[in-house]
C-alpha cells in the first residue's frame, strides 16, 4: 500500500532511526545540508525540511553554520515510534476505505440478485415448458430435518431448487447440505405440473 509520507518526512524518519540506533550519538555533528542532500539524492531544500522536522521534535539543533547537532536519542526513538503509529493508522484507514467500497459493491450485487430471485416467478410465468412454483414445507412434512442431498430432491422431483425463503432470509441457490425446516418456502422451476409434484414429494 502506497505511503502518504512526503519525501522530507521519510528522510526525517530515516535520520531519526539512525540516531535511535546509535549510528549518530548525542553531541555529534552530522553532515550539512549539501552532503545530506547528496547522500539521499534530494535537494538541499528537502533536507532543510527534514532537519526542521527533527528540530521541532527536539532531536537535533541547527547552528548558524547550519551544522546539525544530535540532542536526544530518546526523542528520536519516540519520534520513530510516533511516525510508525501514524503510518499504521493511515494504512488501516486506506484498507478500510477499500473494504467499504468492496462491501458496497457486494451489497449492491446482493440486492440485485435478491430482486431477481424474489421476482423469478413473475419473470418466468410466460416461459414454457418451464414453470415456476413455490412450495411451503408443512408441519407434517417428511422433509423436515433432512438435507436437500438426503432427500435426493432433484432426482425425485426433476425440479430445480432456485431458492429457499426462510422468514426474512433468502437462501439463493441453496447448498445440497442445507436442512429443510417447517415453514420454508421452496422456489422451484420445472416442467408443467412441477408444483403438484414437488408439493406431493415434500408434504406427503
Amino acid at each position: 500500500m502506497k505511503s502518504h509520507q512526503y519525501i522530507h518526512e521519510s528522510i526525517a524518519v530515516d535520520l531519526a532511526e539512525r540516531i535511535a540506533n546509535g549510528e549518530f550519538v548525542i553531541g555529534e555533528k552530522i553532515s550539512g545540508r549539501t552532503l545530506l542532500a547528496s547522500h539521499y539524492g534530494v535537494s538541499s531544500e528537502t533536507i532543510r525540511k527534514a532537519v526542521a522536522f527533527l528540530r521541532a521534535a527536539n532531536i537535533v539543533s541547527v547552528s548558524q553554520g547550519k551544522e546539525v547537532l544530535i540532542l536526544s536519542t530518546e526523542q528520536a526513538k519516540e519520534f520513530v515510534n510516533h511516525q510508525a503509529d501514524m503510518q499504521s493508522a493511515y494504512s488501516l484507514r486506506q484498507e478500510l476505505e477499500i473494504l467499504l467500497e468492496k462491501k458496497k459493491e457486494i451489497n449492491e450485487r446482493f440486492d440485485e440478485i435478491v430482486y431477481q430471485i424474489t421476482h423469478y416467478t413473475d419473470r418466468l410465468k410466460n416461459l414454457q415448458p418451464f414453470n415456476p412454483a413455490e412450495v411451503t414445507v408443512q408441519a407434517t412434512s417428511q422433509a423436515i430435518g433432512k438435507s436437500i442431498k438426503q432427500l435426493e430432491f432433484r432426482q425425485r422431483t426433476s425440479a430445480t431448487l432456485v431458492a429457499i425463503r426462510r422468514g426474512v432470509e433468502l437462501i439463493i441457490s441453496p447448498d445440497p447440505e442445507v436442512v429443510l425446516q417447517q415453514g420454508d418456502k421452496l422456489v422451484v422451476v420445472g416442467l408443467l405440473g412441477v408444483l403438484e409434484k414437488v408439493d406431493s414429494f415434500i408434504n406427503k
